[in-house]
């Protein structure tokens, strides 16, 4: 008799701005390329001038990357000081993400927050993602919204808190975790 298909592993991280999401999601794609797992998705990093933050860049996991928003931008999609280019943004992470859902590894989505779900086919994306089956690792903002508050009381969604203390070792419990879901062991 065949043993029932493991539901896939569904991670949102979710923390404080600055407590160190991003550096978790960035040592995880490091620590699953290591292992030689495919991995794929993208991460949202600060654009800093004196140390102010002035925009966020969008990196797919496999290189290419955009302006996802900067102070300066006047476009149609504000989020609080921030204009966002949804255009440059859909650029980069739909493609991402269809390599992901196509290649069959883990995908990282950083992040789910107001800036990237103004999105409707990234939206999408991301629902097709979590009815499918592979594992997804996305970090999550705190604000309310339909899309994020949908998947935080999914029942095959598990939380996980990023905190200043334990998000050095954050990477490896996630890299143990999804190993052993996927039957690799540790």
């Amino acid at each position: 008799m065949n043993d029932p298909p493991q539901q896939p592993v569904r991670l949102l991280l979710n923390g404080p701005p600055k407590v160190g999401k991003t550096v978790v999601m960035r040592r995880l794609v490091e620590l699953l390329r290591e292992r030689r797992a495919v991995v794929g998705g993208f991460v949202t990093d600060e654009m800093r001038e004196r140390d102010r933050r002035v925009g966020f860049v969008v990196r797919d996991v496999a290189g290419s990357e955009a302006i996802l928003a900067h102070q300066d931008f006047q476009t149609g999609v504000q989020v609080g000081r921030f204009g966002v280019d949804v255009a440059a943004f859909e650029r980069v992470a739909l493609p991402a993400l269809h390599r992901a859902q196509g290649s069959g590894g883990v995908v990282i989505i950083d992040e789910l927050g107001r800036m990237e779900l103004a999105s409707a086919p990234f939206v999408e994306a991301v629902d097709a993602l979590f009815a499918g089956r592979l594992p997804v690792v996305a970090t999550v903002h705190v604000y309310e919204h339909p899309v994020t508050d949908a998947l935080k009381v999914r029942a095959d969604v598990q939380h996980v808190a990023v905190t200043e203390a334990n998000r050095d070792e954050l990477p490896a419990q996630l890299l143990r975790q999804l190993m052993h879901s996927a039957g690799l062991g540790d």
